[in-house]
């Protein structure tokens, strides 16, 4: 991590065994560091102990702290989240924060071999794939663990050759929580079993992570091949590529999975359900679409918005872009996002609003009216494309089905005196 030398870093900094290790290390080394210090309030005086300790040990290295003091009982219960997701949420966002403010190049935690077995250990027994059992990443965007090759005994030992003081946390020694129950109870009898179990774990960390690497560098050939389009609204994925695999679940998963869909068999029955059958997870979409899984971004404005157009108004936001409205002399521009329209005919406000079942209108060109559900099946439009569909009315009747196509009962003929342009740009 010869990288380190030449950047500017946050340690993070409990006042326990591992950070005040981390620190003295890096302050031996020359680095340019500073310490963070979380203060979470739930040790009563044991977290202000910490805090003064900590201060303590930057004074006594000369060294620039921050800390911050957090209500975590508050936030755990407005969020919903245990008391640790909790803090590790507080933690990591104020990290962050104060890296973007104060331009840090890399935050620094503790974490070591001990910790990483634990984490590999917890997943394990939750159910996980082979993402669960890669264990802490050294390197994760600007988060860096440099003790991550160490382990729990090997830095102890340093601390106590180098007589460093540190703080014991007291609910470390709690088996509540699951990590210490592990930490007590389950790996000390697996290093009795095996005394070299660190090392040998390392070794299976390095063969996870190797065939991980196989696994994505396939993953990413499957995805060229399953990948119909890709626009801002949605990806269109092939059903017929994904049943000519040998496992297709196996691939679901490897997509799918960072877009938060956790039910595997309900994703692998999307390829044979019924058109219209969708999943959704927290921040996605999953629907089946004839031939087609159609992925996209979960909108949370459920409700219909109505968009009122004055006569007066030359230019109004939609969800589609902007449309402009000018008069012209002449009908010119041709094009998908320009319509031309006989002012007179028009009732004002003009309003622009989702599509809605039984919806129908007079296509340019044609003498007759359509509905929009068969104007959209001939136009084979995916459930996604239809959803964002916006209609410009004036009064009950459609103008413009926007982007799309235009009504005849406005079209610009011999008569008209007052030609508008309306553009979507």
């Amino acid at each position: 991590m010869d990288f380190l030398s030449d950047s500017k870093l946050l340690i993070a900094i409990s006042g326990g065994l591992d950070s005040v290790v981390l620190a003295h290390l890096c302050h031996q080394l020359n680095l340019n560091i500073a310490l963070a210090h979380c203060n979470f309030n739930l040790r009563d005086h044991e977290s202000d102990a910490d805090e003064d300790f900590v201060l303590q040990l930057a004074e006594n290295l000369d060294l620039e702290v921050f800390i911050e003091s957090f209500d975590t009982k508050a936030y755990s219960e407005a969020n919903k989240l245990s008391t640790q997701m909790a803090a590790r949420e507080l933690r990591y966002y104020w990290f962050e924060d104060l890296a973007v403010q104060l331009q840090f190049d890399y935050i620094l935690t503790a974490h070591h071999a001990d910790d990483n077995l634990e984490t590999f250990l917890i997943n394990l027994s939750r159910g996980t794939g082979l993402d669960g059992l890669k264990g802490i990443p050294e390197v994760n965007d600007n988060i860096i663990r440099p003790l991550l090759p160490f382990s729990r005994q090997a830095i102890e030992a340093y601390a106590k050759e180098h007589h460093l003081k540190w703080r014991e946390d007291s609910s470390n020694a709690s088996t509540k929580y699951l990590r210490n129950k592990f930490r007590h109870d389950v790996i000390p009898i697996l290093k009795e079993i095996n005394p070299q179990l660190l090392q040998n774990f390392q070794n299976t960390l390095r063969n996870l992570n190797d065939t991980s690497d196989i696994v994505e560098e396939r993953v990413e050939s499957v995805i060229d091949s399953v990948v119909e389009t890709i626009d801002k609204h949605q990806k269109v994925f092939k059903i017929s590529e994904f049943k000519k695999l040998n496992n297709p679940k196996a691939y679901l998963f490897e997509i799918f999975k960072t877009y938060g869909f956790t039910e595997w068999h309900d994703v692998a029955n999307l390829l044979d359900a019924q058109s219209g059958k969708q999943i959704v997870s927290a921040t996605h979409r999953l629907i089946k679409d004839r031939e087609h899984l159609l992925l996209s971004t979960v909108n949370l404005k459920t409700e219909e918005q109505i968009t009122t157009i004055l006569e007066t108004d030359k230019q109004v936001k939609t969800g589609l872009g902007m449309l402009f409205f000018d008069e012209a002399n002449t009908v010119s521009l041709k094009s998908k996002d320009v319509i031309y329209v006989d002012k007179a005919l028009l009732t004002y406000p003009l309003t622009i609003r989702k599509w809605r079942d039984g919806d129908l209108f007079y296509p340019l060109g044609m003498s007759g009216k359509k509905k929009l559900s068969k104007y959209f099946k001939d136009e084979k439009l995916s459930l996604l494309d239809k959803e964002q569909i916006r209609l410009l009315c004036s009064g009950e009747d459609i103008v413009w089905i926007i982007g799309k196509r235009a009504d005849n009962r406005f079209r610009v003929n011999e008569n008209t005196k007052n030609i508008l342009k309306v553009e979507l740009k």
